[in-house]
């Protein structure tokens, strides 16, 4: 019998020499400096600049917080699957879960007086990425979004 659990499994290579990392955490809003902090040891395999690591740290938290926000709910009862692939020259990430789809190109609107955080987080993330795709639709179980940021 297996378990569900957090897990971290171990660096699978490529021919191309890309390196993928698969992180599995609960929906749970404190799991994402988790993923944080397996991004950061990344670095130890392949330099990154300061300012891209940082760029990458805020797209993969707003990849992984509206996972968190928004395909589950207030109740947080699933998960989300992070895979980090590092290669000669570039660092992709794709966070899946199977939560409540939802329309990637809706733009940030204003609820009341606060910018809606969803629509904003894709943007930013659509900015800092060189390559980008999701896939999602309202009413369709999972989202998948994948970005690369390529390495000099």
């Amino acid at each position: 019998m297996h378990a569900m659990s957090d897990e971290a499994v171990p660096a699978a290579a490529h021919d191309d020499g890309t390196r993928s990392i698969h992180l599995r955490i609960p929906a749970k809003a404190e799991y994402i400096t988790l993923c944080r902090l397996a991004l950061t040891g990344l670095a130890q395999l392949r330099d990154i600049g300061e300012d891209t690591m940082a760029d990458l740290k805020l797209a993969l938290t707003e990849a992984v917080s509206n996972s968190v926000r928004h395909a589950y709910g207030e109740h947080g009862d699933g998960h989300v699957d992070i895979t980090y692939e590092i290669g000669p020259d570039r660092l992709g990430i794709q966070v899946v879960d199977d939560g409540n789809g939802f329309d990637p190109d809706e733009a940030p609107s204003f609820d009341g007086e606060e910018l809606s955080e969803g629509g904003l987080g894709i943007a930013i993330i659509r900015t800092i990425a060189d390559e980008f795709q999701i896939d999602s639709k309202p009413g369709a179980r999972g989202s998948r979004l994948r970005f690369v940021k390529l390495l000099a």
